[in-house]
């Protein structure tokens, strides 16, 4: 997409439901991260499970107060969760090593992650933009899409 677009400045989140692959997903996260993009949540965007990585990923954070976010804990394919591997074992630390480049500090990253795997994996616990806020930096957004250099939204 960004070699089709190379204008692309704000990725538009509106129905993010998540991911099957948080490795991949991680990755995107990185390059959306290195790119300097922004992310935004529009009033009635919802951004859940993996898709908060990506909001967390932006340069700038914009969501409306009517966005929503959620967030469980992982399981991978034998259905193990967070709380069953070390908690600095490879499975934890990679989470808390993206936070980190994401811009959390060590205690911050814990304790987000923490916060995430506080909810079993078949179920969620959903957050506010504001409660997001209490994470990280999110500025409101003026109600309307962010322009774009080249006249796209990201959806």
């Amino acid at each position: 997409m960004l070699h089709a677009f190379p204008g692309i400045k704000v990725i538009e989140m509106v129905e993010c439901p998540g991911t099957d692959d948080d490795r991949a997903n991680l990755r995107l996260g990185m390059m959306i991260h290195a790119r300097g993009l922004t992310t935004h949540v529009p009033e009635g965007g919802s951004v859940r499970s993996g898709a908060v990585e990506l909001f967390l990923a932006g340069k700038d954070h914009l969501a409306e107060p009517g966005a929503e976010f959620a967030v469980h804990s992982w399981a991978d394919e034998f259905g193990l969760e967070p709380k069953d591997y070390a908690a600095d074992a490879p499975e934890n630390r990679i989470y808390i090593d993206y936070y980190r480049e994401m811009g959390m500090s060590e205690a911050e990253a814990r304790s987000f992650y923490a916060m995430t795997n506080s909810v079993p994996n078949g179920d969620a616990k959903w957050l506010t933009t504001a409660d997001m806020a209490h994470w990280v930096r999110v500025d409101a957004a003026s109600g309307a899409p962010p322009k774009l250099d080249s006249g796209l939204a990201v959806n």
